[in-house]
């Protein structure tokens, strides 16, 4: 399976998820213009994904800014995660947040609370 790396842009973020260590990333701010569209990509990709994963996936968010139907195709991507967490396969998902983002904290936390995927909450000071 080959790694996908899309380079952000003001309105999307950089994406990293590589099939060969198991680590993905997900940076900057997420505010496409049809986010369905945009996100469909990385889903298909972890759908193909979690036939085989290796045996740890770790991930990381490091997003500044995410509109509300960015969250909602983060949700799926979070989804495909967990389905591979519940095969016995090993997940960690780490979401950074700046000192004085507390709705982004709160975004991560929302997310812990709804994926039954182990989330580490990862404070970015400046």
């Amino acid at each position: 399976m080959e790694p996908i790396f899309i380079e952000g842009t003001p309105k999307t973020p950089t994406i990293k998820f590589d099939s060969k260590t198991g680590i993905f990333e997900i940076k900057g701010r997420s505010i496409p213009e049809n986010a369905i569209e945009f996100y469909k990509p990385f889903v298909d990709w972890l759908e193909t994904y979690k036939v085989d994963p290796l045996s740890k996936t770790v991930v990381s968010i490091k997003l500044e800014y995410f509109n509300t139907s960015s969250s909602k195709c983060i949700l799926e991507l979070f989804k495909k995660l967990e389905a591979i967490h519940k095969a016995k396969n090993e997940v960690e998902i780490n979401w950074y947040y700046e000192e004085d983002d507390e709705d982004m904290l709160e975004a991560g936390e929302d997310y812990e609370a709804i994926i039954r995927v182990p989330f580490k909450m990862m404070e970015i000071t400046m």
